[in-house]
């Protein structure tokens, strides 16, 4: 048995081919990722991952929509999106494959 802490992942990502990780994999990335209201994230996409967003906690807006507690947001490869966090947010994250170094931005 191993046991880690969120807190010591970086930017809430604790499955994936990257350290620290509480398990090392190249098969997906997992994260819990926190936001304070007014967070934001540029534009961008993968172009071999597919990026699939639960929000847990509170209202983001990606693609010029709202989402809330509940919404699962399917982002397939080279569908581009920003990200805002409307209110204080907690989501999860999956992406998989994992792929290191996959994200472009939009200019």
């Amino acid at each position: 048995m191993q046991v880690f802490k969120l807190s010591d992942m970086t930017k809430g990502w604790f499955v994936g081919g990257f350290a620290p990780t509480a398990f090392p994999t190249t098969a997906c990335e997992v994260a819990v990722k926190r936001y304070g209201a007014g967070d934001k994230e540029s534009m961008h996409f993968h172009k071999e991952a597919t990026e699939i967003t639960l929000v847990l906690f509170g209202r983001v807006r990606m693609f010029g929509r709202e989402w809330g507690e509940g919404d699962i947001i399917v982002v397939e490869p080279r569908d581009a999106t920003d990200f805002e966090a409307l209110t204080d947010a907690v989501n999860v994250v999956v992406k998989t494959p994992g792929a290191l170094n996959d994200k472009y931005l939009v200019e």
